[in-house]
């Protein structure tokens, strides 16, 4: 958690503390910003991101020129929340994601229940532990679920749909993680928290012509997450501006270990920067050309997303956009405790902003 993060949450845990101890009541003035400043020593802005949470969950009102008042006591039963995450333990992003979620649930007294798949190794058993997690936090009466929609395996849309219906007539609030279940750029109506991928897709391939590459293309998986699909929006977005127009044939969906194939690609469409749809594609790659003879970057430059810890680590490090992981995971709790307090406002986009780490891959 940051130092900004940490100082306003000092500020929220202090009123929460007096609210329940009884030293506030509802209808009483809480100390005024400069008391606030003067009490914590922090800025006014972060004073005033920590009244905007306590205004947002429902326990303070500002009126302007009368003060911050409670409005209610915060007297209530300790709530679980599930996580319901296919690619935990499999996908890195998301431990430091789910860490952080946790950390915000005790901060106010709740709970996350995990579910840890251990047939990670068979897709096909992955979905049916979805599914079976999707019905055991139904039957538990969870006061909601943090979803990860599955990907990478064949009918995948089909079991997202159950998980999703059999959330939604149980009804229980959905936060969604990193993606939405629909196809890009269809948007379902849950609150959606992770980064802005088509403007992810968009500066990764920016960096490649601007370290002089003229053509690019984009590598991924099968049967993707429609992050991907965002970030190929923003590939096609930035090669046209760059180039002036877009070939559909650089967009290439396969197996990254697949050195038949990828041969084939490589010496049909001669790219000299190539887009990777995350990390683990990416390295998987630059096993592949490494294994044909092909130099990264010498020959082809190659450039990820995620930032996964390996990635510094690989024979020639990888660039790569960083996802702010903790961020994700504090906006995460912060918008399923909304959502549970407002339960028909409209669906939210919170995308957080990302940085581009540049290292020897692109150089």
């Amino acid at each position: 958690m940051g130092t900004s993060t940490s100082k306003h949450r000092r500020i929220v845990d202090a009123v929460r503390d007096r609210i329940r101890s009884g030293a506030l009541q509802p209808g009483d003035r809480i100390p005024s910003d400069t008391e606030f400043v003067r009490e914590f020593g922090v800025s006014r802005p972060t004073v005033a991101k920590a009244l905007q949470e306590l205004q947002a969950h429902g326990l303070v009102q500002r009126k302007v020129g009368s003060g911050t008042f409670v409005l209610r006591s915060e007297v209530q039963m300790p709530r679980s929340f599930g996580l319901l995450i296919s690619g935990l333990g499999k996908t890195e992003i998301f431990e430091p994601i789910c860490a952080q979620m946790a950390a915000a649930a005790q901060d106010y007294g709740h709970s996350i229940l995990w579910g840890a798949d251990v047939r990670r190794s068979d897709p096909s058993g992955e979905a049916d532990f979805a599914l079976g997690l999707c019905k055991h936090f139904a039957l538990s009466n969870v006061a909601g679920v943090f979803f990860a929609p599955v990907e990478l395996v064949e009918g995948q849309e089909e079991v997202n749909d159950k998980i999703i219906d059999t959330l939604t007539k149980a009804q229980i609030p959905v936060v969604l993680l990193d993606r939405d279940y629909l196809p890009y750029p269809e948007r379902s109506r849950f609150d959606l928290v992770g980064v802005d991928n088509r403007r992810v897709g968009y500066t990764i391939t920016h960096h490649f012509f601007r370290q002089g590459c003229e053509r690019v293309m984009f590598v991924a998986r099968e049967h993707s997450a429609s992050t991907i699909d965002a970030r190929i929006a923003g590939f096609m977005e930035a090669v046209v501006n760059h180039t002036g127009a877009f070939d559909s044939k650089l967009v290439h969906r396969c197996d990254p270990r697949d050195l038949t194939n990828l041969k084939k690609v490589i010496d049909r469409l001669k790219p000299d920067g190539i887009v990777c749809g995350n990390d683990v594609t990416a390295g998987q790659l630059m096993h592949s050309l490494d294994q044909l003879g092909i130099r990264v970057p010498g020959d082809v430059r190659v450039a990820g997303v995620d930032d996964v810890k390996y990635a510094e680590l690989l024979r020639v490090p990888l660039t790569t956009i960083r996802q702010p992981c903790v961020a994700i995971g504090e906006a995460a709790f912060s918008a399923m405790l909304d959502r549970v307090d407002n339960p028909d406002a409209p669906a939210r986009d919170i995308l957080l902003g990302c940085e581009l780490v540049v290292r020897q891959s692109t150089a």
